[in-house]
């Protein structure tokens, strides 16, 4: 499950203040509902809250239709009245908008309430309660790394350095741009700062070792995609890939089409000429301004190339048809891009981390549409713009560690992307990049300040009991053989999880943790120079892994991250402790709560195993056509089901713009699947024994509240810039139209993880197609949220 940052290309604002007042309102919130229910004699008790029945225009003129067997509030329930349970309550109450109609659009109904009450904070590109998790996740992170003490073990010491360096404003304005100009010196010079680039350094010049250095050293895999990975068809060694690369802006499309595009890509050249006018005079050379545009004019028409030689994401799904192995004579043979010498390139990425080429070394090969298109390209540009191209991207990566004109010369471009125009608080921005530099250690300080030890326990039954009705449903699908059903149960059970974070990080004799940041020597007055230590420390883990044996045991991602994933090479679901916290997962809310946030998170994450990707890879994680042809015939078709259904839904924000309903298709099975799943769970858990206490001040059934608290965990609104971007970018449906943001993409640099973001179409869609939910809600035949046509594949 994965969501999209939803700050401006980085992740969400939050000011200590909003966090602090938004918990406080909660609480008292909270006190004041005990005091409704335990006020003395002279006290009412609260109005129950009741949940309105659906029916068509006609039914509710003429006949009631009676109601389903469901258990309503007016059986005997013990009502809980813990500090627990009121507050989930007053949250539901909070965020819902009972004027409308559950049948008709079930995500207002749930949601109404916390649109209306929450408004886009400035430095946001959307606001969700996804994003409120991570806001608060982040005071804390705030308030365990501004905690110096003498007892901290030495990877902790090393984040808190890092932190406070970020924190330094004063000295990183007062050193400016030099940092930067010092770096550009070692990688060959930016031409367009420089007057004499092309006599004195355009000669030597060499694109394999110039493309080796921006990956090996700062971790910017620039023009050419390499990076080392499990091997999708052998998981237990890595190996060598070659793939397409990323742009310098986020969607292949905004290099092309007109409208909104146009501006942004103004903007990203505005930004360009801005920045290298900026360094020239910093180095007291003339303005020149017509050099500087016609070198960032060409620039951008080269990128625009490359985003053309591109494949589209949609159109790169099926992984087994981009898996090519190939020895390093046919790579050669087959890409000579006009004489770029690979093995040269090769060579010289991983002799930073002292690994030789083998004679027989291979090498998977995902993008070879673009590597034929690239041929096309490099000859025509000099190696003046192609040196000018592959230091702006540098440039482009390190603008957040200079000083303050150099974000707002970014202003604008942030603007026509993002549509925010303010910059993220320092304090959020410097927690989010500790973080995401030094998982390990930050999320040891993380659990220790907020997640309980006994959650593991309680989570680990959720997944057993998702996963057994993951393969019980098994038997429901009449598209599947028996045989392929085999298989897929084989599976199912075989999927390891990883649950809260690594033991290793919290165990003080346990010196991995140390060993992880023994490298790192960080200062509190060097910044740019502690985020370049970080990039080659990250280069470096990825290019050692070549010769090492895979991990299974290894975390992909950190214990303080508000998000869920599988990884179809490990066929491994993980649950950090992040995710973790209510309205997800607490031990103090009603059990139909649990179900409908993290247990369907769970079966989201379970589902990915066989979704469009998941599918290809059988128990052990190798890329294997374990499905019958029957079958495989079947589940594209039960597929095509859900390609036109979500592939219908239009988004008004991003200019009316359809949903694509294949590059979505991954997230739309999981989010289908995973729902259903958790359904069934907590129906079974249930019917096994398992009480729940109605909640204070709902006449709502347990079953409503499932799916409640299901909607509401992707309440969030959008600005119109994101979601033009969302809607090219994501792999998630609109979370109106999507259930969750989960998602099932790779780890930093590999072939397929899941991760997770968006909101009404996810929630709607999904809804849609589970006649459970119609049955809940007593929703009329023919209502939007009862439809004639619904689509199911798992």
């Amino acid at each position: 499950m994965v969501e999209i940052a939803g700050r401006s290309g980085q992740k969400h604002r939050g000011f200590l203040e909003a966090g602090l007042l938004l918990l406080l309102l909660l609480v008292t919130g909270a006190l004041v509902t005990l005091g409704l229910l335990y006020a003395d004699s002279r006290g009412k008790r609260l109005p129950l809250f009741s949940s309105r029945l659906c029916f068509s225009k006609e039914e509710k003129n003429t006949v009631k239709r009676a109601p389903r067997e469901i258990k309503t509030s007016k059986d005997k329930v013990e009502t809980c009245t813990t500090p627990g349970c009121v507050m989930a309550a007053a949250r539901i109450l909070q965020n819902m908008d009972p004027s409308m109609e559950p049948c008709d659009d079930f995500y207002q109904y749930a949601c109404g309430g916390w649109l209306r009450r929450h408004v886009i904070p400035e430095t946001n590109s959307r606001y969700s309660v996804f994003d409120i998790l991570r806001d608060e996740l982040e005071i804390i992170l705030k308030a365990v790394l501004e905690n110096s003490t003498t007892k901290d073990r030495p990877a902790v010491q090393k984040a808190k350095v890092l932190y406070r360096s970020c924190m330094n404003e004063s000295e990183i304005e007062k050193r400016d741009s030099q940092p930067l100009l010092n770096i550009l010196e070692v990688v060959g010079g930016w031409p367009v700062a420089m007057d004499k680039w092309n006599k004195s350094v355009g000669p030597q010049w060499e694109l394999e070792q110039q493309l080796a250095v921006m990956n090996a050293q700062f971790n910017r895999r620039v023009l050419i995609d390499l990076f080392i990975w499990n091997d999708d068809q052998n998981s237990s060694r890595h190996i060598i890939y070659i793939d397409q690369p990323t742009l310098g802006m986020p969607s292949r499309e905004y290099y092309f089409k007109e409208g909104n595009n146009q501006k942004v890509r103004e903007a990203y050249l505005q930004f360009m000429v801005s920045v290298a006018t900026m360094l020239r005079e910093d180095l007291n050379l003339p303005e020149n301004s017509g050099l500087v545009q016609e070198d960032m004019a060409q620039v951008l028409e080269l990128e625009t190339q490359l985003a053309n030689a591109t494949v589209p994401q949609e159109e790169r799904h099926d992984v087994t048809a981009l898996y090519h192995r190939m020895d390093l004579e046919q790579l050669q043979n087959s890409f000579g891009l006009k004489g770029f010498n690979w093995t040269l390139f090769i060579q010289s990425v991983l002799s930073s981390v002292k690994i030789d080429l083998l004679p027989n070394e291979e090498v998977v090969v995902y993008g070879i549409p673009y590597l034929q298109n690239l041929e096309g390209i490099i000859d025509v540009y000099s190696p003046r713009t192609m040196q000018n191209y592959l230091i702006w991207r540098l440039v482009l990566d390190r603008i957040s560690s200079l000083s303050q004109r150099f974000k707002e010369a970014r202003a604008s471009y942030r603007k026509a992307l993002y549509g925010t125009t303010v910059e993220e608080v320092r304090w959020r921005e410097c927690v989010s990049y500790v973080n995401s530099n030094m998982e390990s250690a930050v999320g040891s300080l993380y659990v220790k300040e907020a997640f309980p030890g006994d959650s593991k326990h309680v989570v680990k039954e959720l997944i057993d009991k998702v996963r057994a009705v993951f393969v019980d449903t098994l038997d429901e699908l009449s598209w599947m053989d028996e045989s392929s059903k085999k298989k897929a149960q084989e599976k199912a059970m075989n999927i390891r999880e990883q649950i809260g974070y690594p033991d290793y990080i919290l165990e003080e004799g346990n010196k991995h943790l140390d060993e992880e940041y023994s490298n790192l020597n960080f200062s509190e007055h060097l910044y740019f120079e502690n985020g370049l230590q970080n990039l080659k420390a990250g280069a470096q883990r990825s290019l050692k892994k070549l010769r090492e044996k895979v991990d299974q045991n290894l975390w992909i991602i950190g214990a303080a991250v508000v998000n869920a994933f599988y990884s179809p090479n490990r066929n491994q679901i993980v649950f950090p402790a992040g995710i973790l916290q209510p309205p997800f997962f607490s031990k103090e809310q009603p059990q139909a709560l649990n179900f409908g946030g993290i247990g369907m998170v769970i079966g989201h994450e379970i589902t990915h195993g066989f979704d469009d990707n998941g599918r290809n890879f059988d128990k052990n994680g190798n890329m294997l056509d374990w499905w019958s042809n029957f079958s495989a015939q079947h589940f594209r078709e039960q597929s095509e089901c859900m390609v036109y259904q979500y592939g219908n839904y239009s988004w008004d924000l991003a200019d009316d713009q359809n949903v694509n309903g294949f590059s979505t298709l991954g997230e739309n099975i999981a989010d289908n699947g995973g729902v259903r799943q958790a359904y069934k769970a907590y129906l079974k858990w249930v019917a096994e024994g398992g009480k729940d206490q109605q909640l204070p001040g709902l006449e709502l059934t347990y079953q409503q509240l499932f799916f409640i608290n299901y909607a509401q965990v992707w309440c969030g609104s959008y600005r119109p810039e994101f979601a033009i971007q969302s809607i090219k970018t994501d792999v998630h449906s609109p979370l109106k139209y999507r259930q969750v943001a989960l998602a099932s993409p790779r780890p930093a640099p590999g072939p397929a993880l899941s991760q997770a973001p968006p909101s009404t179409r996810r929630v709607l869609g999904s809804l849609q197609n589970l006649g459970a939910f119609a049955d809940a809600f007593h929703c009329a035949n023919g209502s939007p949220m009862h439809p004639k046509v619904r689509c199911r594949v798992w």
